[in-house]
């Protein structure tokens, strides 16, 4: 007979009442450590939590729908007296109820880029959560169905199993959308006022192939289509002449390698947004719920956009007003690292206040960063070239950097946008501005 421990919520950041939208087990199963348990679903990140240690599952303790946050437990797994036994050697007597044991770190499946750190969308009236939270679907199809204000628990499923698809949800909204203004039509809850997506069967035309797309992109599209149609977005072009700017990063770049860092030009930019940032502060807010009040921040955390193989995802650099070039050079190259990896946490991508996308290093001139929500404002940032400047009677070669500057019209109107991105290019065309 072996022992029973209690498995244990782990220490998912600041996150809490999280829901189980999956339970990978029932009782009876076998289990190797690192194997998935469950998976929780916030507004940052779906992430499964592992098992600890290998056994059998004798007791769940949670269901789908319920709610957990750090040390909650899961449920209990035996595990063999041979595999206790270095665990338990040093006990003085047998514990009254299985020890607990709290799993390792739960694994974020994705993280929505530039949308990644905004709040969940509000469920419609019509979804009922109870039913929701029972209806057999995996993460994105739930955050799919979401986005589009479906009751899951009246979509059948076609899948495995009965398990519900992204296909069922489309044609469930397909039929909603083809019923009468006022019908019933299914119960979606849904009076867009849209004609149906076209139906199109492409391989009639030619050779087609189907690419699914990665978890981060499923993940994030929903929430990068809510931000673009309900935000008024404006975009502000500009160019900042980092000529000087780029010398002085060149001539250290030797004393940061020395420190084992790599001193790019979006260092100098973060450091040059936060300037801009102080002196116009709308645009370090957040909307209030009602829409009728900014909420100022008094801290400046940049969320950074970073390229990885699954898709973007922006984790977020805190205090870079405290903080110097190359201390700031080396948590960049930290974070993005980890980004890279897979490795980022929800915490990791949350408390942004501003952010920045940059494609200095692969090209082009401007384009329009989707805003970032709950942020009001996003940088971002093309590859600099050599352009000629007329400067003191004639054209001279500078270096110049294109700057686009996202923002919500309902926060900033668009003298503030025009203001905000000169001071930041005067900031970037003469550094030492920072220090002002």
């Amino acid at each position: 007979m072996g022992s029973l421990r209690d498995v244990l919520v782990p220490d998912i950041g600041d996150f809490k009442n999280i829901p189980v939208i999956e339970v990978l087990v029932k009782p009876g199963d076998t289990v190797k450590a690192e194997d998935s348990l469950i998976t929780l679903e916030s507004d940052k990140a779906t992430m499964e939590v592992p098992a600890p240690f290998a056994g059998v599952v004798k007791e769940l303790k949670i269901k789908p729908g319920d709610k957990v946050s750090e040390g909650a437990a899961i449920l209990s797994i035996e595990i063999s007296d041979s595999a206790a036994a270095p665990a338990t050697a040093a006990a003085p007597a047998a514990p009254q109820k299985p020890p607990a044991v709290p799993a390792p770190a739960p694994v974020a499946q994705a993280a929505a880029p530039a949308a990644a750190t905004a709040p969940q969308a509000a469920v419609p009236a019509a979804i009922n959560e109870e039913g929701f939270a029972l209806a057999h679907a995996s993460p994105s199809v739930r955050r799919f169905a979401r986005e589009l204000g479906v009751d899951l628990g009246r979509v059948k499923g076609s899948g495995p199993k009965e398990r519900i698809l992204k296909e069922d949800i489309a044609g469930f909204v397909k039929t909603a959308l083809a019923q009468p203004a006022g019908g019933s039509g299914g119960g979606a809850g849904l009076s867009l006022g849209l004609p149906a997506w076209p139906q199109v069967d492409f391989a009639k035309f030619g050779p087609v192939e189907n690419l699914p797309l990665s978890r981060i992109k499923k993940i994030s599209g929903p929430f990068l289509h809510r931000n673009w149609v309900s935000i008024p977005h404006v975009t502000q072009n500009d160019e900042a002449d980092i000529t000087e700017l780029e010398a002085f990063r060149k001539s250290m770049a030797d004393e940061a390698q020395k420190q084992g860092v790599k001193l790019t030009p979006l260092v100098f930019v973060m450091k040059a947004v936060v300037t801009a940032l102080k002196g116009h502060p709308e645009f370090n807010s957040s909307l209030a719920p009602a829409g009728d009040a900014l909420i100022l921040k008094h801290y400046y955390h940049i969320g950074v956009a970073v390229d990885t193989p699954g898709g973007l995802v922006v984790p977020v650099v805190r205090n870079v007003d405290q903080k110097g070039m190359l201390q700031l050079a080396k948590e960049l190259g930290e974070i993005s690292a980890k980004a890279r990896d897979g490795k980022l946490v929800p915490a990791d991508m949350q408390g942004g206040t501003f952010s920045i996308s940059s494609l200095g290093g692969i090209g082009g001139t401007h384009f329009t960063p989707i805003i970032n929500a709950p942020e009001v404002a996003i940088l971002g940032v093309s590859k600099s070239s050599m352009k000629p400047v007329w400067k003191d009677g004639q054209f001279v070669p500078r270096l110049m950097m294109p700057l686009s500057l996202s923002y919500d019209h309902r926060a900033v109107d668009g003298a503030q946008g025009a203001r905000f991105i000169t001071k930041l290019s005067a900031v970037l065309s003469d550094i030492r501005r920072v220090l002002l």
